[in-house]
């Protein structure tokens, strides 16, 4: 045999070591790969959005690695007798049910905050009633511009000098929260938004909210610009019975029509919508939102429609903290009261 020369035991010493060493080879192959598995997980964790449940429903946030889950089934009893108040992001907020103006729930609604973009609320609606034909074509001027780009104002995307129809700019006003479409229209209907800004000061005397006072169209943050959540609830409560705003408020997107400087028009998205994977939750859906956020004063806000079980609700939260790159507590908040809350109700 061709092993002769060599001897039994030292061919039965070499096969097993080559044995240890194809293991060995196999053992670390293993544990690189759960390693770099690992990696990947902390990883994604880390960077990318969060899907969370609540019941048979999802929706996403922006993650962080100190995020916590609000709200969710919780087995600890402690936790499920804390007032929903102490489970809310948002330090002020009203809940009421539309067909009889019932008050469902609040906290701090009547203490002062500042609007952001909630403001163009009242923008949008008193514009809905002073212009004859919403399908008028509006000139948004190079000169109101310069101001907004300095201010890191919210835009819709139009350009200076562009003609659109008033019905798109409205859209651009409330879906992404355009301030060109604000001053374009306040511009157009009253001459100047400061004209504008009293006829907004005067609607909402009208409406009762006597603890709002307005300063500009867009909610970028005056010291004299403030209002409250129940002020805010009355208004939205007055705007969803417009039809027109009702149809813009729970829009998800829109395209405009061909402008002069957009041929194939823009397309909008709602500033809430886009942070929701779905908005079905437990017996009912979120209609529609207007998000608002101005700097650390005003804090993120929302003002929103939902329906469960036959009923319409509108919440409005403000003051969480965060900002547009964190988690989205006042959405967060939305579902904890709609989804949660509601459904003890």
């Amino acid at each position: 045999m061709w092993f002769n020369n060599f001897g039994r035991k030292e061919l039965i010493l070499i096969m097993h070591k080559k044995i240890k060493i194809k293991y060995a080879g196999i053992c670390f192959f293993i544990i690189a790969t759960a390693l770099l598995i690992i990696g990947m997980y902390k990883a994604a964790n880390h960077f990318l959005p969060i899907i969370i449940k609540q019941g048979d429903d999802f929706f996403t946030i922006l993650s962080g690695s100190d995020y916590k889950i609000p709200f969710l089934p919780d087995s600890n009893e402690q936790n499920s007798k804390k007032p929903l108040s102490d489970k809310l992001f948002s330090p002020y907020a009203i809940l009421v049910r539309l067909k009889d103006r019932k008050t469902v729930f609040e906290t701090k609604s009547q203490d002062i905050i500042y609007p952001a973009s909630l403001t163009k609320i009242m923008t949008a609606i008193v514009a809905i009633e002073n212009i004859p034909d919403i399908h008028d074509t509006i000139v948004l001027p190079s000169s109101i511009f310069s101001d907004l780009y300095s201010a890191n104002a919210s835009l819709a995307g139009f350009l200076p000098e562009e003609e659109a129809a008033a019905i798109d700019i409205l859209y651009g006003a409330l879906l992404p929260s355009g301030a060109e479409c604000c001053i374009g229209l306040a511009r157009h209907i009253a001459g100047s938004e400061q004209e504008f800004v009293k006829m907004m000061n005067k609607k909402a005397k009208d409406l009762g909210m006597d603890k709002t006072h307005f300063e500009n169209t867009t909610g970028l943050y005056e010291d004299n610009h403030y209002t409250t959540v129940k002020d805010i609830s009355i208004l939205l409560e007055y705007a969803l019975e417009n039809e027109t705003f009702r149809r813009i408020f729970t829009s998800e997107r829109y395209t405009t029509c061909s402008t002069n400087l957009h041929p194939n028009g823009i397309t909008f998205y709602s500033t809430m919508f886009v942070k929701i994977v779905k908005s079905e939750f437990s017996g009912g859906k979120i209609l529609g939102g207007k998000t608002g956020y101005a700097g650390d004063k005003t804090g993120l806000c929302l003002a929103s429609l939902a329906e469960k079980d036959g009923s319409e609700y509108i919440l409005v939260t403000a003051g969480a903290d965060g900002n547009s790159s964190t988690d989205q507590y006042h959405i967060i908040d939305a579902f904890t009261v709609y989804d949660k809350y509601l459904e003890n109700k």
